[in-house]
């Protein structure tokens, strides 16, 4: 009762004060400690327990992986469960379950697998166990595998943590092959309000690029919770739409939301993509005000976000707060060192980061060849590269990205066209080539730089970014023949360049502008201010000139 009520100094009172415990009591009191936040406080009890000679129950086995489940302590459950085999345990449906649980949370599909298997009649909590364990390791295959086969063979209906976890399984397959076949389900079965499914499926629309159904989901849900707003952010941050992004932040609060770690990150994310260093330093003052700045995602997002709008002293500042940073913190500052070719500091805070015992990823080399490309360091991106790879981690696109610019950069044009071609993206990846061509124009290497042409009109003849290269290249080279077939076929295309974008904050609103842009809504007043401006600076030169006379 105590524990129920969360009253556990009294719980704890009427525990001690028993002369004669049973094991019933023991799984209170643990159970008890679990369910009111006291996780490290229930494992230090039940190692008490097993010294006093009380034999665990499925029930305490069940309390105990879960415990391990909560703290990530994954050795630890495993340890567990070769306990329950050595006493001999008959393992009932719940400890089945546990099971399961902690081997899919901690990556392990294969054993949980072959628990699932031994379950005679599992019920809906296996299923959406090995559903989302699949999915939550990215085996998006596996998880629909399962779904379906569940569909097939159980008698349970799907509830709104069964198409949750399968629908943030499917983002790398076509949206009308499963998502939104997915979503009709949800419809159809009368789940289309559970805000738990709509964070999802806004999700996956993002995934798809398809913005107005995930709009249209938002809209519909009446009671939206942080989870939901989340989403919304983050998913207009990766499609670029920053002002959305802000919009729906501030949108949250107004609402009356409390920010969350995840969401902090969110906003702190668009702040570093678009600069706006007010609203970054707002979002900072938030995350000082909620207690959430001692969180690493906060942390290594704050130290991102004052790296990409010019303030390194500030990112260092937050980095140094942090007494024991995790590794999304140490790539954090790497990538703020690379951007601004502060090398010698990310090569330093590379060595920190072994001495700290922390296994690298790939982020962390993606920063590390980013740095030395900024600053022409040949011989120390080669050895990284090397590194990297001789540590079992794969080159991935943006590793061969930062390794070709650092190549072509210093003029070995030949090694990086060679990289290219021994790459799994060589035949098929446009960006590679379109890095190697620009720095054929640059070095006026004309033999590779014709090589290179080819390939890239081979893979994409319409590509405006590539046919603006082809026509610098040939400029370069003397070829007006071949720039005015090019810029004549682009007329004729219609094709246009990616306009550059400058932002400009005022206040609390970010404005965006490109070259010839009639768009803004004050386009008029700006012009008017404008023409004001030249009129003044035009009386004050002729003002000038006759002073200078005198």
């Amino acid at each position: 009762m105590y524990s129920n009520c969360g009253v556990l100094d009294c719980a704890e009172k009427v525990f001690f004060s028993m002369q004669d415990k049973d094991s019933v009591a023991w799984n209170t009191l643990f159970f008890g400690y679990l369910e009111n936040g006291k996780t490290v406080e229930g494992l230090q009890l039940f190692d008490t327990m097993s010294r006093t000679g009380v034999v665990p129950t499925n029930f305490t086995y069940t309390t105990l992986l879960s415990a391990c489940n909560r703290l990530r302590y994954h050795l630890a459950g495993k340890l567990t469960h070769s306990k329950v085999i050595v006493s001999g345990t008959a393992l009932d449906l719940p400890l089945y379950n546990a099971l399961l649980d902690m081997y899919s949370t901690c990556g392990d599909n294969e054993t949980a697998l072959k628990i699932f298997r031994k379950i005679k009649r599992p019920d809906l909590v296996s299923w959406n166990s090995m559903i989302s364990g699949y999915a939550n390791n990215g085996d998006g295959v596996m998880a629909m595998r399962i779904f379906i086969q569940f569909g097939q063979s159980s008698r349970f209906t799907p509830d709104e943590y069964t198409f949750a976890a399968v629908i943030s399984a499917i983002g790398s397959f076509p949206a009308a092959d499963y998502g939104i076949p997915l979503h009709g389900q949800v419809e159809k079965v009368g789940l289309g309000q559970s805000v738990y499914i709509a964070s999802t499926l806004v999700s996956m629309y993002f995934c798809y690029g398809e913005v107005e159904s995930a709009q249209k989901i938002f809209i519909s849900i009446p009671d939206k919770d942080v989870v939901l707003w989340t989403e919304m952010i983050a998913g207009n941050c990766r499609i670029g739409n920053a002002e959305n992004s802000i919009r729906f932040f501030n949108g949250m609060l107004q609402e009356g939301h409390k920010a969350d770690e995840f969401t902090l990150t969110s906003a702190l994310s668009v702040c570093a993509e678009v600069a706006t260093m007010r609203q970054g330093e707002m979002i900072h003052s938030l995350a000082v005000k909620t207690g959430y700045i001692v969180e690493m995602t906060v942390c290594g997002s704050l130290a991102d976000m004052y790296a990409k709008i010019g303030n390194l002293a500030a990112a260092e500042l937050t980095f140094s707060s942090v007494t024991e940073p995790n590794l999304k913190c140490w790539n954090s500052m790497l990538g703020a060192y690379g951007y601004h070719g502060k090398a010698e500091e990310a090569f330093k805070m590379f060595s920190d980061i072994l001495q700290d015992g922390l296994k690298l990823d790939h982020v962390t080399f993606i920063s590390l060849l980013a740095a030395c490309g900024h600053c022409g360091l040949v011989d120390q991106g080669i050895f990284f590269w090397n590194y990297m790879k001789e540590n079992g981690l794969e080159p991935s696109l943006k590793h061969y990205s930062c390794m070709i610019t650092l190549l072509s950069r210093a003029g070995l044009l030949e090694e990086a066209k060679n990289l290219i071609m021994e790459s799994p993206f060589g035949d098929e990846c446009l960006q590679l080539w379109k890095i190697l061509l620009s720095s054929c124009v640059s070095k006026g290497n004309r033999t590779i730089g014709i090589c290179v042409a080819k390939q890239v009109l081979g893979m994409d003849a319409e590509d405006s970014a590539a046919n603006v290269l082809l026509s610098n290249f040939f400029a370069s080279t003397g070829r007006w023949g071949d720039v005015s077939e090019i810029r004549r076929k682009m007329r004729g295309l219609t094709l246009e360049k990616d306009p550059g974008l400058s932002w400009l904050e005022v206040t609390n609103s970010t404005h965006v502008f490109s070259s010839s842009d009639h768009s803004h809504p004050q386009y008029d007043e700006i012009r008017a201010e404008l023409h004001r401006l030249q009129g003044n600076l035009t009386v004050d030169t002729v003002r000038n000139r006759f002073n200078s006379i005198d």
